[in-house]
C-alpha cells in the first residue's frame, strides 16, 4: 500500500476518533449544564424552621385567657345581680332591671323607713289588724315590744304580722296610710324600678302581687339597709332568734334561710316566697376585709333560690381569687 495513502488514512481515522471525543466532552458538558441549571431553577421548599421571626411559640410560652367564675352559671331564677358595694360594680347580671314579684323582700323596705322614723327603743303592739295577716308566729293581741327586737324577729322569720305592726306604728308616727308609707321609703331609698302596696309583699290576688321591683334595686335597697341597721341585719345571719315582750314573753323563730350557719362572711340575709314570685333570696357578704358584696336572685324556686346564691358567691370569691393571681 503506498505509504502516503496510508498516512492519510490514519489521519483521518485520528482526525474522527478526536472529533468523537470532543463531541461527547461537549455534549456531556451541555448535558451538565442543562441538568444544573434545571437543579438551581428549582424552588427550596419552605419549612417552620426557615427564619427565627416565623418560629411558632412554644405551647409552655402561650397563656390561656382566665375563665370567668360566673361564666356558664345555670340559674334558675329569673333575675340575679352580684354587686360589690366597695366600689359600685356590677360582677353579674341577668335580667337586672326586670320588675319581678318581691314577696318578703319588701320588708326591707318597710324597715328601711321604720327605721328612720322609729326609735330601737320605741314600743310596737300586736294590733287585730297585723294578726290577721298569713301565718300564726305565736303573738297575741295587745303584746308589745320594742321596735329594734321586733324587726329582728320579723326579718329572720319573715313573719308578717310582726312586720304588719312595725308598718302600723311607723306610718301613725308619720300620719301616713301603710301605701304612703311604702311610697315614702322607696323614694328615700332610692329605689327606681319598685312600687308596694302592703308592707308584707304578699300577694294581693291570684295576678297581684303586693310589691315589685328589680333586682338591682334590692341590691341597692339591702345595702342602704346594712347601712342603717347594722343590729337588726346581724340577727338575719343567726340560725334563730329569741325575743322577749314587754311582759317578759320569750318568742323563738328559727331562719327562713337555712344555710345561714354555712355561708361564710354573712352579713344580712331576706328570703321571699308568694305563688306569683316563686322563690326570692338576697344575702351581702363580707367577700374579703371590709369587702361587703350584695347577691340577689328573684323568680326562682323555693329550693333553687337557696343554691343559685350560692353559686354566686362562690364565682364571685373565685373572680376576686383570679384577679389577686394576675
Amino acid at each position: 500500500m503506498d505509504d502516503s495513502r496510508f498516512f492519510s488514512m490514519k489521519q483521518l481515522w485520528q482526525s474522527l476518533a478526536i472529533t468523537v471525543v470532543l463531541g461527547g466532552v461537549l455534549l456531556g458538558g451541555i448535558t451538565y449544564g442543562v441538568h444544573s441549571m434545571g437543579t438551581q431553577a428549582a424552588p427550596r421548599e419552605a419549612t417552620a424552621t426557615t427564619s427565627p421571626e416565623t418560629t411558632a411559640l412554644p405551647a409552655a410560652a402561650v397563656t390561656a385567657a382566665p375563665k370567668d367564675p360566673f361564666e356558664g352559671l345555670n340559674l334558675s331564677g329569673q333575675a340575679a345581680i352580684v354587686v360589690d358595694l366597695s366600689n359600685g360594680q356590677t360582677l353579674y347580671s341577668q335580667n337586672a332591671d326586670a320588675r319581678l314579684p318581691l314577696a318578703s323582700l319588701t320588708k326591707l323596705i318597710t324597715f328601711f323607713e321604720a327605721q328612720r322614723v322609729l326609735s330601737p327603743q320605741s314600743l310596737v303592739t300586736m294590733s287585730s289588724t297585723s294578726l290577721a295577716q298569713d301565718g300564726d308566729y305565736g303573738f297575741v293581741q295587745g303584746e308589745t315590744f320594742t321596735y329594734q327586737d321586733l324587726a329582728k324577729l320579723a326579718l329572720t322569720n319573715s313573719s308578717n304580722d310582726a312586720a304588719e305592726a312595725i308598718a302600723e306604728a311607723a306610718a301613725q308616727a308619720t300620719g301616713q296610710t301603710i301605701p304612703a308609707y311604702m311610697a315614702t321609703a322607696i323614694n328615700a331609698a332610692g329605689l327606681s324600678h319598685t312600687s308596694a302596696t302592703n308592707s308584707t309583699g304578699l300577694d294581693l290576688s291570684l295576678t297581684e302581687a303586693g310589691a315589685y321591683g328589680s333586682a338591682r334595686d334590692v341590691a341597692k335597697l339591702a345595702q342602704e339597709f346594712l347601712a342603717a341597721a347594722p343590729v337588726i341585719s346581724e340577727a338575719t345571719t343567726h340560725s334563730a332568734v329569741t325575743i322577749y315582750s314587754t311582759a317578759g314573753v320569750a318568742h323563738s323563730l328559727s331562719n327562713t334561710n337555712p344555710d345561714v350557719s354555712s355561708l361564710t362572711g354573712l352579713l344580712l340575709s331576706k328570703t321571699g316566697y308568694t305563688d306569683l314570685a316563686g322563690g326570692n333570696l338576697a344575702v351581702i357578704f363580707d367577700a374579703g376585709i371590709n369587702h361587703p358584696v350584695a347577691v340577689v336572685v328573684l323568680g326562682s324556686t323555693h329550693d333553687a333560690r337557696f343554691t343559685d346564691v350560692e353559686k354566686l358567691m362562690h364565682a364571685t370569691l373565685a373572680s376576686f381569687k383570679e384577679d389577686k393571681s394576675h
